[in-house]
């Protein structure tokens, strides 16, 4: 392994995040749409199965990450990724509101497994190869697996098919994935590191508490994105093209941002990418065209993304000791924020018939995280 080159590790990351999230995660975004109209579902309901699926991410990012977890992490990440495949596909054989929320909670725990323990074998071995930067590719595919989801659901319905051909299409792309990660990343006997406890420095609580508003304000765009187009009558012919734009511009997304964060610093550069974000959300209602609509999903794929490493990587320099405790609790208040985005959105969509009221608090949770962690950075210069 050690001659081996890094790229194959970096492509097998990338195929594992495209699995877990691009695809596990996000393809409900661009099938909800398809399911509304066949099952009956109210924006609230669509937005249960959302948070449901989210809180099975928090359940399992926590568990994941426990130090008293034993066993190979690549067979975790394998299994992982195979429940995520099996939980994708199984939607399509399902009507109950109840059954989609479980299935996707279970799915949402298996996400969560397969990134943590893929970043930690991927990015781990790259930092010791001296390839670090390749971990982008490593986060890219977040953008790959949402630009597989847009054409899965595009080569679905132009073949002919309805919702449950397209979450049968997205398990099976996502168990060929899995298949080729399997190949690309082999197990790892790192050295074990025994890390000191140390202190917290002064403005930790105020990130953790940031990095939760984000995640409440870019989650609720990132599910009901498409609901809006097909309720925005000028824009429905871009259906198809507009879940591809947030996919194609995630891809680079965390290159370019991380590049910025070098010059300026991690902090300032998420403080930018978190206004950057705001506008598209602002976009996706305040001006509702289709120009604006692709500006909503270029800025939301070109952000959201960047800003969850981004955070993180903020996160680690708030200890001096093992950063696994602060990244635990900001993986916490994203989790929180995520669970409650969409199920807020949908119910106040079926009061109010408008993604406006719910779009509106999410540019201000985003533009409030925005201004405390440039305050933040502000304080640690």
């Amino acid at each position: 392994m050690d001659r081996q080159s890094p790229w194959p590790l970096a492509l097998g990351g990338l195929l594992s995040l495209a699995v877990a999230v691009g695809i596990g995660r996000f393809v409900y975004t661009p099938i909800l749409p398809f399911m509304v109209d066949a099952l009956g579902l109210t924006k609230g309901q669509a937005g249960w199965i959302a948070s449901a699926n989210y809180a099975g991410y928090l359940i399992g990012a926590l568990a994941a990450s426990s130090p008293g977890l034993k066993g190979s992490r690549r067979l975790w990440m394998i299994g992982a990724l195979l429940v995520c495949c099996l939980t994708t596909a199984a939607i399509g054989f399902l009507d109950s509101i109840w059954a989609l929320m479980v299935i996707r909670c279970i799915g949402g725990v298996a996400s969560a497994f397969a990134f943590v323990y893929a970043s930690a074998l991927v990015v781990e071995r790259l930092l010791e190869l001296n390839r670090g930067g390749l971990s982008a590719v490593h986060f890219g595919g977040v953008g790959v697996g949402i630009t597989l989801s847009a054409l899965i659901v595009t080569g679905t319905v132009w073949a002919g098919g309805d919702w449950r051909g397209q979450w049968f299409g997205a398990g099976a792309v996502s168990f060929i994935a899995a298949v080729l990660v399997f190949f690309l990343v082999p197990e790892h006997r790192g050295e074990t590191r025994v890390h000191e406890k140390g202190r917290f420095k002064p403005g930790l609580f105020a990130l953790i508490l940031a990095y939760g508003l984000f995640g409440f304000g870019y989650i609720i765009t990132a599910t009901f994105l498409m609901a809006i187009v097909r309720d925005t009558e000028s824009a429905r012919q871009l259906e198809p093209v507009i879940w591809l734009v947030v996919g194609l511009t995630g891809v680079p997304s965390v290159a370019l941002w991380m590049a910025v964060s070098r010059r300026y610093g991690v902090l300032r550069t998420y403080a930018l990418a978190c206004l950057a974000e705001a506008i598209g959300v602002s976009a996706s209602v305040l001006w509702v065209s289709p120009v604006s609509l692709v500006i909503s999903g270029m800025l939301l794929g070109g952000t959201f993304i960047a800003l969850t490493a981004l955070g993180l990587v903020g996160g680690r320099t708030f200890t001096t000791g093992d950063p696994r405790q602060v990244v635990g609790w900001m993986t916490a208040a994203f989790g929180f924020g995520q669970i409650i985005g969409p199920t807020f959105a949908g119910s106040l969509y079926d009061m109010s018939g408008s993604f406006l009221p719910s779009s509106l608090a999410a540019v201000g949770a985003l533009m409030v995280s925005s201004v405390m962690v440039y305050r933040i950075s502000r304080q640690d210069t």
